[in-house]
């Protein structure tokens, strides 16, 4: 998905929202998304109505890995990933996904030189 200062030629060839299956798990990625509790307000009444089991999106630069217990969906947000920027370190989740689970979740830094 496109992020917020990426230009035309990378916002014509990805979406703005992503949602597919991968193996039995309803994932649903987008650029500004928000938090449990905190969604952004163009993801909000779709994330209650239709909730995915997986939902990342970024924007933040900040790692969280939270679980919202009331729509029961797995938030992830990698962090600052990018290898521009002021940060840093990059972050980043590495996981899993068999069937219906999704395990062996990974929080992963790397310190630019």
């Amino acid at each position: 998905v496109y992020g917020n200062i990426d230009g035309k030629d990378v916002r014509i060839v990805y979406p703005e929202n992503l949602r597919f299956m991968c193996e039995e798990v309803d994932v649903w990625m987008t650029h500004i998304g928000g938090y449990p509790g905190k969604y952004n307000a163009a993801v909000k009444s779709e994330i209650y109505t239709n909730p995915p089991a997986l939902f990342i999106c970024g924007h933040s630069h900040i790692l969280k890995v939270m679980f919202d217990k009331k729509i029961n969906c797995l938030h992830l947000n990698p962090g600052a990933a990018g290898k521009q920027g002021w940060h840093r370190t990059q972050t980043l989740l590495r996981f899993c996904i068999s069937g219906k689970k999704i395990h062996d979740l990974e929080a992963i830094e790397i310190v630019k030189p």
